[in-house]
């Protein structure tokens, strides 16, 4: 990338044409801001991605924003992005599906920092932020959605700042506009340190979110990133973990509909001699491949976010997706039409176990009482996805359409991929005997747990015997 000063604002009339109508639509609304800025910096790709380049964003603008004194919003530079939409409507990048629907993926990024004292140009930073939040888009094609939470885990700058992770929301300035080749709405992104993703992953981003719009230095109403902050809304209000987030988890459940973890489970039903015997899923074994069927319905599950229907669902997979359809968003994905009970691949039969043996290491099995109380108590599922493998775990509610897991058969797999229906009643002794998962201090390991007349156990062990399986 390299920076340059675009000639994008001029505003003599006759120029107009030259400018792809998605480009114009998108400068139109930052113009609409900042009218005294027609010639923002900008960063721009310097071999744009349809001609084969690594960055997918044509350009990043910066502006300047004086904030709002009426709403005790600090002066910041404000950063937008083009290229997530369709700039130019002739399929070199997207494929132009008409003026209806979303433009592209139907939305730019934004990010709005807090600007240091002395500060006279924009830290150019951000703009390789947000190519490597395009490059997932364009290389997963999947959406982001106002809420959504992405784990980073490295200072966003590369400093030795808090603020690791992100979250998204509506720019609270840009509005939506029509372009000729769809819609676009603006996602801003909003640092956040490790202790608000986790509280987003286990409450919901929405709700972070409002809360940190309270806290002036979290960023205020405007969500401004700072990233000098070197307090979580949980130091600077102690109260907010156990009267909001505790809370809100307890009442309204948890959007954590799935991780990826370190587990396994074994099949206790037969001997492990019985070569028909889906023990292959077992440590230190070879497990059988999940179909490409179940791969993608796993996907999906993993990341769906804000739930709006009355009954869960887990998302069927049609077997052919047309091409010029943009595969759901996360908010899309729990919308499914479909009640249909999922039909399992040809290939592979689903099997009812008799009895399981559930296996996780400490900080998966941590998310034990949370999978129970904030997903399965509100009538929705939670998986668990290997990362050594193949292997998932998938916790069902009798209120989840389209489980091969029913009431009469609580333990099937498909494949590598067991879910478990577990009751309401099932799940509040669970939660009382698991009680000790619930504190964040490490305890000694391994830990076991048993529910014979369930058929049931689970253990919780040390990272190396994941890390290690032969030994």
């Amino acid at each position: 990338m390299d920076e340059v000063r675009p000639t994008s604002g001029a505003q003599t009339h006759g120029l107009v044409p030259l400018f792809p109508p998605g480009l114009q639509a998108i400068y139109g609304e930052c113009r609409r801001l900042y009218p005294e800025q027609a010639n923002p910096l900008q960063v721009t790709a310097i071999v744009k991605y349809w001609l084969g380049g690594p960055d997918p964003l044509d350009y990043i603008s910066m502006y300047r924003s004086t904030g709002c004194l009426t709403q005790d919003v600090q002066e910041h530079w404000h950063y937008v992005s083009f290229g997530l939409s369709d700039l130019y409507g002739d399929n070199r990048v997207h494929e132009f599906t008409g003026a209806d629907g979303p433009s592209g993926f139907g939305f730019e990024l934004t990010f709005r920092l807090k600007r240091e004292t002395g500060e006279t140009a924009p830290p150019t930073w951000p703009a390789e932020l947000m190519q490597g939040l395009a490059r997932y888009v364009f290389q997963s094609e999947n959406t982001f959605c106002s809420g959504d939470h992405i784990s980073w885990h490295s200072p966003l700058d590369n400093s030795e700042s808090r603020i690791q992770h992100m979250l998204l929301t509506e720019d609270p300035q840009m509005q939506p506009v029509q372009t000729p080749f769809g819609s676009v709405s603006f996602l801003q992104i909003v640092g956040v340190c490790t202790e608000e993703l986790q509280a987003a992953q286990q409450w919901n981003g929405q709700g972070i979110l409002e809360l940190m719009r309270g806290v002036g230095v979290a960023g205020g109403s405007w969500l401004i990133t700072d990233m000098r902050r070197g307090e979580t809304i949980f130091d600077i209000d102690p109260h907010l973990q156990q009267e909001r987030v505790d809370q809100g988890i307890e009442t309204e459940g948890s959007n954590l509909s799935g991780v990826s973890a370190k587990c396994v489970w074994d099949d206790l039903s037969r001997p492990p001699e019985d070569e028909e015997d889906s023990r292959s899923i077992c440590i230190g074994s070879q497990p059988r491949r999940l179909s490409d069927k179940d791969t993608e319905q796993i996907r999906e599950t993993l990341r769906k976010g804000l739930e709006f229907n009355s009954k869960a669902a887990i998302p069927p997979i049609s077997s052919q997706r047309q091409s010029h359809e943009r595969p759901q968003s996360r908010k899309d994905s729990l919308e499914s039409e479909s009640s249909a009970a999922i039909v399992p691949h040809e290939l592979v039969r689903t099997r009812q176990l008799e009895s399981v043996h559930l296996k996780f290491n400490q900080e998966s099995g941590t998310l034990l009482p949370l999978c129970l109380r904030g997903r399965l108590l509100h009538g929705r599922h939670f998986t668990y996805k290997s990362i050594n493998g193949d292997t998932a775990i998938t916790f069902v509610s009798t209120g989840v359409e389209g489980a091969f897991a029913t009431e009469e058969h609580p333990y099937a797999a498909h494949g590598p991929w067991l879910q478990i229906l577990l009751t309401e009643e099932f799940v509040e002794q669970m939660l009382g005997d698991l009680q000790e998962l619930n504190t964040r201090e490490e305890t000694k390991l391994p830990k076991e747990y048993s529910w014979p007349e369930k058929k049931l156990k689970i253990s919780v062990l040390p990272d190396s015997v994941f890390d290690n399986p032969l030994q």
